[in-house]
Order: C-alpha cells, then sequence, then structure tokens
C-alpha cells in the first residue's frame, strides 16, 4: 500500500520470470548451452509428440520435452492439455526436471485446479527432502499457486519448514506466509503463522531477519489488524538493527522502511538509531540510500540540538548528489525524492545548488525536475548564479524548457524581493530578443511581478507595449489587458491599445474577454469622458452577443454598478488586490510529512499520498509525537465516496439556490452540442442534483422526481485535479432497477470558486447517452466554492448510436475555467440483468 507491489505477488512474479530465464542453463551441460531450437515453430501434431516424449522412462528425454512444453508456454502457445503429463513428470530426483515442472505448475495451476491436486502430495514429500534447495522450492512453489483447494495441505509443510533448520529454508518460509495471507488472510492467523513469523526476528541469520521483517510487514499493510501485525519494541529494534549490517541490499530495504514506520520515544532513541543508519548512506544501491534518507529526516523531528543536525545534514547531502551521477531513470525518480526532501529541509542542500544545473544532454523530463529544485533551493546568496543559468535555458531549442526558465525567473522575483529588480532586467533582455513565446512567457510573469510588488516596476510598461502585436496566447493576451487596465493612468494611449483588442472580441477565448471586460471598465472609472462609448460598447458585446455565462453575469453586475452607483463601482472594481505569495513550496504540511515517509516508492514520484492511486484499505503512517493508535488505517476515497451516498448529501449541507430557466442555447449548448438537444428544464440547475441523492421518500422535499437508492460504487480520479486546473472528477458506473447511472462526483481543489458546469458525451461502444436533456441540468451543481464537492446520479440510456470505443466511455466537462476532456472504463455487467432473464421481443 506504498506504492509498490506487494511481497507475494512480487516474488511470485520474480520467480516465474528467473525461472523462464534459467531455462536456457538448465541444459547447457549436454548440448552446448544453445536452447533456442525449442523456441523454434514446429509442425502439426506438436501436443501429440510431446505427450509421447513425456511418457518416455528415459530422464533426459523428459527432460527435452518439458523445456519444449516450457518454451512453447513462454511464447504464449496453451499447452494446459499436457497438465496430467507434466505432472507425472514430478516424481524426480532431477532436479533441474523439477524446477521446470514446478514452473509449469505455477503457470496453469489456477486453470486447473482439480488436477493441480494430484501433485500436493509431492509437494508434501519435497518439504521433507533431505536437500534443502528441493524443500525451499517445495514451499515456494506451493505459495505461488494461488488456488484455495491447494492452501489447507500447505499448512503443516509450512509449519515444519518455518522451524527447519536451513536458514535457506526459513526464509522462504516466512515470504510463503505472506503469500499465503493474500490467498486467506483468516487461515494464516487461526493457524498461528503470523506469531511464528514473528519469532523469525529474533533469528540469527540476518537474511531470515529482513525477510520475515518483509512479509510481516505486507501482511500489516492488508490486515485489518492494521499495526497490530507489526509492532517494533525494543527487543526487536535491536535486532533488526543488528540484521541490517549483514543482510543483502533488499533485505536492508525491507528493515529500513519498517524504521520509518517506527516512532521513537525521545530525541535520544532517534540519535541512537540514526548513528546505526547512517552507514546505509554509502551503499552502492539508491534503493537503500533513498530508504536510510527516509528514516533520518523522519527520526529528526525528534532531535533539538541544532549541532547534531547540522553535522547530519552534511553527512546526508554527498549520497544524495551521488545520486544524480546514475541513469537518466534513477536520476528523475531521485529527483522527485530531493524535491521533496528539499521541501521539508532545504538546508540539506543549500550549498550543492549547482549538481541542478541541467546538463546538454539531459532528458527533458531531467531538465524540469531540476529546474523546479533550483527555484526552491534559490536564495540571495546565490541568485545571481540561477538567473545566468536561467537566462542561458531561455536560449535553449526545447520550448516548453525555455518557457518554464522564464517563469522560473519571475517565480525567483516573486520568492526573494531583493532580487526582484535583477529578474526584472533579465526578463527585459529576454524580450529584446523578439523570440514569440519567449516575449509572451515575460509578459505573464512581469504581470504576476506587478501584482507581487504594485507601483515599483511600471516604467517597464512602455517596452511591454511595443511588443503587443506579437502576443497571440490567451494567457500573454489576458496579462498585457490586465496590465493595461490596472494602470490605465500611466499610459497615455490605453484606450486605443485596449481597441485594438477589441476588434477580435468575438473570437477571443473566455480568459481573455473576462480580461478584456474588467480592464475596460477600469479604464472607464479613471477617465469617464473619453472611454463612455467603449465600455457600453463592450458591456453590450458580454451581456447581449455573449452564450458564456460567467462573461454575461459579469458584464451584468459591471452595468448594474456604473449605471446605479459609480462610487461602489470604484470601491469594488479598483479595490486594493491581496499580493501572490510564493509558490515554490506548495505541498500542504501534513501531505508533505505523510510522504516523507513514503520516499523511494510510487508516492514520492507521484506526490500524491498512496491513499490517491491505490484501493482498499490504506493504513496510516503515524506521524511523530502523535503516538500510535489502535485503528491506524483510512478507508480509500472510492469507499469515502460511497458512503456519502449512502448517507444521502441532501442533508448534509445548505442546498445553492435554485437557480434561473436557462435561455435559448441552454445548459446544452455551452459544450455545442446538437440542436437536437433542447435545454433542460427551468430549475434544472438548482436542487436537482440533490434531489437525485436523497434516500427514498425525500426527494419531494427538493421538488424532484423519486430517485432510486444508490448503490456504492468503486468510484475513480478520472479527471485529476492537476490535469483539470484544481477541479477533480471521480466516475463509477452502477446498474440500478434495470436501469444504469454514471455517479460524478465533482470536487473543487482551487482557490477559487467553479461554475458553469454542463457535460457532453462522446459516441461510444454502448451508445451511452443521458436519459434526457434535463438530466444534465439537474446533476451538474451550480456553483462549487473552494473546498466543496457535488455528487450527482446520471441516468443513462443505451439509445446512442454506438461506437467502438473499446469499453471507454469518453466525456467532456465544462466550467468557467475550460473544457475538460476525460474517459471512464464502463463494464458490460452493467446492461446485464441480475437474473438472466430477458423480453422476448428484445432477444429477437
Amino acid at each position: 500500500a506504498t506504492g509498490a507491489e506487494p511481497v507475494g505477488v512480487q516474488c511470485t512474479m520474480d520467480f516465474v520470470e528467473k525461472s523462464i530465464q534459467k531455462v536456457n542453463q538448465l541444459g547447457a551441460g549436454g548440448g552446448g548451452g544453445t536452447d533456442s531450437k525449442y523456441f523454434q515453430t514446429t509442425k502439426k501434431g506438436e501436443i501429440h509428440e510431446l505427450r509421447e516424449e513425456l511418457a518416455n522412462p528415459k530422464m533426459e528425454k523428459k527432460k527435452e520435452a518439458v523445456k519444449k512444453v516450457i518454451a512453447a508456454m513462454t511464447v504464449g502457445k496453451d499447452v494446459s492439455m499436457l497438465f496430467t503429463d507434466v505432472v507425472n513428470c514430478i516424481q524426480t530426483v532431477n532436479i533441474e526436471l523439477k524446477k521446470l515442472v514446478y514452473l509449469y505448475l505455477i503457470n496453469y495451476a489456477k486453470s486447473q485446479p482439480d488436477l493441480a491436486i494430484l501433485a500436493v502430495n509431492t509437494f508434501v514429500k519435497d518439504t521433507q527432502d533431505v536437500n534443502p534447495l528441493i524443500r525451499a522450492l517445495a514451499v515456494r512453489t506451493m505459495g505461488c499457486i494461488r488456488v484455495d483447494k491447494i492452501v489447507e495441505y500447505l499448512c503443516e509443510p509450512l509449519r515444519k519448514c518455518l522451524k527447519d533448520e536451513d536458514p535457506y529454508v526459513r526464509k522462504t518460509s516466512a515470504v510463503c506466509v505472506a503469500k499465503l495471507y493474500d490467498i486467506n488472510g483468516e487461515l494464516v492467523e487461526d493457524q498461528g503463522f503470523l506469531d511464528m513469523v514473528y519469532d523469525l526476528l529474533g533469528d540469527s541469520n540476518p537474511m531470515v531477519v529482513s525477510n520475515a521483517v518483509a512479509a510481516l510487514a505486507e501482511i500489516s499493510e492488508t490486515s485489518e489488524l492494521g499495526q497490530k501485525v507489526f509492532q517494533i519494541n525494543t527487543s526487536t529494534l535491536q535486532k533488526m538493527l543488528a540484521a541490517l549490517n549483514e543482510c543483502t541490499e533488499w533485505g536492508q530495504v525491507f528493515i529500513l522502511d519498517s524504521l520509518a514506520l517506527y516512532c521513537p520515544s525521545d530525541g535520544r532513541e532517534a540519535e541512537s538509531i540514526i548513528e546505526r543508519v547512517t552507514p546505509r548512506l554509502q551503499h552502492a544501491n539508491s534503493a537503500v540510500v533513498l530508504s536510510a534518507v527516509k528514516v533520518m529526516i523522519k527520526y529528526m523531528d525528534l532531535i533539538t540540538s541544532q549541532d547534531t543536525l547540522k553535522a547530519l545534514y552534511k553527512k546526508m547531502a554527498p549520497p544524495l548528489v551521488t545520486l544524480l551521477s546514475s541513469e537518466p531513470e534513477i536520476q528523475y525518480v531521485a529527483l522527485r525524492n530531493i524535491n521533496l526532501i528539499v521541501q521539508k529541509r532545504p538546508t540539506i542542500l543549500a550549498h550543492e545548488i549547482k549538481v541542478f544545473f541541467s546538463k546538454y544532454n539531459d532528458p527533458i523530463y531531467v531538465k524540469m525536475e531540476k529546474l523546479e529544485i533550483m527555484i526552491k533551493l534559490a536564495s540571495e546568496r546565490n541568485v545571481d548564479q540561477v538567473l545566468m543559468e536561467l537566462k542561458e535555458y531561455a536560449t535553449e531549442v526545447d520550448v516548453e524548457f525555455v518557457r518554464r526558465s522564464v517563469r522560473a525567473i519571475g517565480r525567483c522575483a516573486i520568492k526573494l524581493e531583493r532580487a526582484a529588480e535583477r529578474c526584472i532586467n533579465v526578463l527585459l533582455e529576454l524580450i529584446q530578443t523578439k523570440v514569440n513565446y519567449v516575449v509572451q512567457e515575460a509578459v505573464i510573469v512581469i504581470k504576476d511581478i506587478f501584482r507581487k510588488f504594485p507601483n515599483r516596476y511600471e516604467s517597464i510598461i512602455g517596452t511591454l507595449c511595443e511588443n503587443l502585436d506579437t502576443l497571440d496566447e490567451p494567457e500573454a493576451k489576458g496579462s498585457m489587458i490586465w496590465i493595461i487596465g490596472e494602470y490605465a493612468e500611466r499610459i497615455d494611449n490605453a484606450d486605443e491599445l485596449l481597441e485594438s483588442f477589441l476588434e477580435s472580441f468575438d473570437d477571443e477565448t473566455a480568459s481573455v474577454q473576462l480580461q478584456m471586460l474588467t480592464a475596460t471598465v477600469k479604464l472607464f472609472l479613471k477617465r469617464p469622458a473619453e472611454t463612455q462609448k467603449m465600455v457600453q460598447d463592450v458591456l453590450t458585446l458580454a451581456t447581449q452577443d455573449s452564450d458564456n455565462p460567467d462573461l454575461r453575469d459579469r458584464g451584468y453586475i459591471y452595468w448594474r454598478l456604473l449605471s446605479t452607483d459609480p462610487e461602489a463601482a470604484k470601491q469594488v472594481v479598483l479595490a486594493e488586490k491581496p499580493n501572490i505569495n510564493d509558490d515554490s513550496f506548495t505541498l500542504d504540511p501534513s501531505v508533505l510529512d505523510e510522504l516523507i515517509t513514503h520516499l523511494s516508492t510510487l508516492a514520492s514520484i507521484y506526490h500524491k499520498p498512496p491513499s490517491t492511486f491505490i484501493t482498499g484499505r490504506t493504513r496510516m503512517v503515524p506521524t511523530l509525537g502523535g503516538g500510535a493508535h489502535d485503528d491506524e488505517y483510512e478507508e480509500s476515497d472510492a469507499n469515502i465516496t460511497s458512503d456519502m451516498m449512502d448517507g444521502g448529501m441532501g442533508g448534509a449541507q445548505a442546498a445553492p439556490p435554485a437557480m434561473p430557466a436557462p435561455s435559448a442555447g441552454g445548459l446544452a449548448d455551452l459544450l455545442g452540442l446538437d440542436d437536437e438537444i433542447a435545454a433542460p428544464a427551468a430549475g434544472g440547475g438548482g436542487m436537482g442534483g440533490a434531489a437525485s441523492l436523497a434516500p427514498p421518500g425525500m426527494a419531494d422535499l427538493f421538488g424532484g422526481p423519486p430517485a432510486p437508492a444508490p448503490a456504492a460504487p468503486s468510484a475513480k480520479v478520472v479527471l485529476p485535479p492537476d490535469r483539470g486546473e484544481g477541479m477533480q472528477v471521480r466516475s463509477a458506473f452502477v446498474a440500478q432497477n434495470g436501469r444504469v447511472f454514471q455517479q460524478i462526483t465533482i470536487e473543487n481543489h482551487s482557490p477559487a470558486p467553479l461554475s458553469g458546469f454542463a457535460i457532453q458525451y462522446n459516441k461510444n461502444s454502448f451508445g451511452l447517452v443521458p436519459e434526457s436533456p434535463g438530466a444534465l441540468g439537474q446533476v451538474m451543481p451550480p456553483q462549487l466554492a473552494p473546498g466543496q464537492s457535488h455528487t450527482g446520479l446520471m441516468p443513462l440510456t443505451a439509445t446512442g448510436q454506438p461506437q467502438d470505443s473499446k469499453g471507454h466511455v469518453q466525456m467532456a466537462i465544462k466550467n468557467n475555467v475550460k473544457v475538460f476532456y476525460f474517459q471512464d472504463q464502463c463494464d458490460v455487467l452493467a446492461f446485464l440483468s441480475a437474473d438472466g432473464r430477458g423480453e422476448r421481443g428484445a432477444f429477437l
């Protein structure tokens, strides 16, 4: 649940892959080491020939036949019909042949569970073999065969192997317990295997200890008992630390990851553990280094001595820098982890900013990550170096990297007030290059600098106005229009400049139109005599000629303010604006602390907690000083969404006010739907969403038709907030009472309200379309404030024109920002009746 594969599944896959890779090595002694002949295409009747060869009494012939079977299985051929013949070969003393047969069993036991039981007696017999390799192989294979019928036969052999005299058998058995728990957790608990694995933590062999730690950690991630399964106390802690120096590199990773979950009692214990972990920083394996860093950073929260912390910072910096001399893929993973480390403890790498300067041959994804870390490490001491480097990047050939570099200059200005003027000078030099995309990015970041430092650098506005004709991107246009409107009293020809944008008003994007409307009103309030006609023209375009509801609403508000109380309009439109803040350290402290505990996992690469992309129950990591709790797990997002629906959202919060009926074109036309779709009924954007979620019998309170009792579907994120510019969408298709519904949850993670929602379905394999146009208005919320969410059930019908979309349903959702596209997988089971019955007419 930390973003990595479960230990049991991972070991199974490793075992299968390694066994397949060793097929060529098994016959090296007698055949010259070239087994490629087994993978060549054979003639018809090969199954019959293989069956005869498998029945051959000669050992070498049998081995050759099984190799051919494994080769056919490896390239994707179905050789399951030979199951009985291959299993008959399992009674052999030849370990090579036994490995091949076990490999075949792992692959086909799930499709032939009844026949797989035939091999159980051999498994049990092999667990008592004098050769420890065969004993371990038998236990490992039985754990890899995920068939319930075999599980009960595994218990006694596993119990003996957990107490085997050979450490190789014991360490293999420890991992087998984790695999068995994944198949039947209740059986493992009843048989006392957890206690036996826990006893292995005190084993004399470090490899056994590390495997026991790995097994217990994996079980605790999925068990409802949570942390109770694996509680580290003083005794087990010392045993784990003792094994840390002697076990393999992956064993060290397992132990270090478990230590990261432990909460030391005080700073002295934390320092003691860090002292034992510090030598792992010199390890050649980057996974061991990052796991050691994770433990140290977490325990630092308990250390109060600044001298001790400074000494630890000096020890941690070189290993992190060394990671950046690896391959690009490892560099990227290291950089994503370093990004989190810098946000938590920027002092560690404060003097190492040069190692994050991009090289000419770095891949673009590595360059982008280095750029982010450079901004986080930028300070007044090194800002000159950083600006010189960023200026150099602005001449690169990669357009996206150049844009990010120019924006980075602006972010440095916002972060470091004393360096703002130097940043402005660099931006002006870049504007003089007349490179289109460089100029546009410079205009965008200068607008942000004006917001941060008002009335300080307005002398450069003239230079910006000279490049007005080169702006063709919406964000750059919007930024320039904002600057003109904000400083209209200092620009003599501000009205002429705005009129140049007014000529193409209808063709501009919504964001540019909104900026144009606000800037014109600002200009009118500052120069009423000269711009009266212009403001009337803009207000007319916004309120009468536009079909954008946000633009219309803002136009009406301005019109009424100007016509009733111009002084109030000045106070509203020309009010002092809040300064923008540095966005270098964007992660919430609580989220950052959680991600730090998941360093060197997928969570640290996504920069998202595991609960956002892993389904099921995820155990929460205790924070230092908070103490351990008995119930340290949280339900997945899907379960939370289901619980919200089961409880009904009708009485959870005040419902939004009812919206007036849309005008001609209405909600459906916001996305440019066909004229066949009529506008939703009046009030569709009001309480309909609440009505659709009301419990049975309560729908009349909301003025809507009775809705079916919502199920508890597994809703998943189909549009994350980083792609939706702050809007997150979850979706799930459910079947209720013979009808198909789509549960849609919209969440606002942005700092501004979202409104103007509409949705449109593309042609899909099932022909799914909304049951009625009015359903669109009922499901979509009229407005979402920051932090709010809205859940609705969209009734669907399969009456649309079907088109092969590989089972995916593609959708577009619009709000006041822009249109976003996403897709969701619809299960065909949603269209099947529970009892399998159907109308005769529908069938024919």
